[in-house]
């Protein structure tokens, strides 16, 4: 593969399960980047991957390829970085400093992008990144000095990764999204394919029915439905976190090919975390019914993301299709489905998940 390291241009040979971070310590000696939970939970390990933070430790080097990376060693001469530098020194913001080549990149990021905003913003946008000396004072401080009299480097930029701290009650649900849904790009995508047993026609009535539709959906609300436009909210459960993403979408469906696009962008109240998704459909007759191929293609941030990262997300997402298709049918058949949670269990699903891997 070929990448572009600190600005030089390197040409490097690796196994395709070799994660970024392994790559940068192991074969270029750039040990600035540390390796913590390596779950992509810590934030030790942040590094820029075309100009965007990201983990590098659940980052596979290959789909890296051609990519421009910047460890911390790459901010020697970044006006922006030396005063972060001497900021973290005057507010004693790092004792082991074990966690700080990625809290700087992480604090440099949010000084650039949003230029001076208030503490409890700041402590947000850091709490991606975990410290487990200082108490995060001195960090805080230290950006806020650095932020100080800055202006954002892009005011439509959209709201950045914030982490889910660890909130132990329901979050409020806010009543507006923080943006309209636009055309998805990056993120997480997956294809997937149900099977209903009932004709397209059928299945098509039903899904023009997004309300009900969305009901299907363990923690799914619609609440209002104007033309294209749509509001509702999604709540998620992962043991003691729970959160409720509240936003607006629009829908667009083509009867002629039985087939549609779903786009929302919706927010915690509580904690501002966000998620953005895409959602496209096709209908097609199948010998037992209609086949209804997905494709799903999701952002989240907080820390919640951590599960889009990994290898489980396809049998989550596969489990928590057959709970749609199957609420789906029910309804078809003019039967009341079972009556669904207050809330997506992501731990229910995670460990369905991982007992059957476990048991193949």
């Amino acid at each position: 593969m070929t990448l572009t390291v600190n600005g030089e241009r390197q040409q490097l040979l690796a196994e395709p399960r070799t994660h970024l971070a392994d790559l940068l310590r192991e074969k270029l000696n750039l040990t600035g980047t540390h390796l913590g939970c390596e779950q992509g939970v810590c934030g030790a390990c942040t590094v820029l991957i075309d100009g965007v933070p990201q983990r590098s430790c659940i980052s596979y080097a290959v789909d890296c390829d051609g990519a421009e990376i910047t460890t911390i060693e790459g901010f020697d001469t970044d006006p922006t970085m030396a005063k972060l530098r001497e900021e973290f020194s005057a507010h004693h913001a790092l004792q082991c400093g074990f966690c700080t080549p990625g809290m700087l990149v992480t604090a440099r990021d949010i000084v650039l992008r949003l230029g001076e905003v208030p503490e409890a913003r700041v402590r947000e946008e850091l709490s991606g990144n975990i410290c487990r000396c200082t108490g995060y004072v001195g960090i805080v401080g230290a950006v806020c000095a650095t932020a100080r009299g800055c202006a954002p480097r892009d005011s439509a930029a959209p709201i950045a990764a914030t982490a889910l701290a660890a909130a132990a009650v329901a979050a409020p649900v806010e009543t507006a999204a923080p943006r309209a849904a636009q055309p998805l790009t990056g993120g997480t995508s997956l294809t997937e394919t149900i099977a209903i047993a009932a004709p397209p026609d059928q299945v098509w009535d039903a899904m023009g029915d997004l309300p009900a539709l969305a009901a299907c959906l363990p923690g799914a609300e619609i609440t209002e439905v104007d033309g294209e436009a749509i509001k509702g909210r999604m709540r998620v459960a992962l043991g003691p976190i729970k959160v409720a993403f509240a936003g607006t979408g629009t829908v667009s469906l083509d009867a002629a090919t039985r087939s549609g696009v779903l786009r929302g962008a919706g927010r915690d109240g509580g904690t501002g975390s966000s998620a953005e998704g895409e959602l496209r459909f096709a209908l097609t007759p199948s010998a037992t019914g209609t086949d209804v191929a997905i494709t799903l293609q999701w952002r989240l941030t907080g820390a919640l993301a951590q599960f889009g990262r990994s290898g489980l997300v396809a049998d989550l997402v596969r489990r928590l299709a057959a709970q749609f298709a199957a609420n789906l049918q029910a309804r078809l058949a003019g039967q009341a489905p079972p009556a669904a949670p207050a809330a997506l269990n992501l731990f229910q699903l995670l460990w369905a998940a991982l007992k059957a891997r476990f048991g193949r």
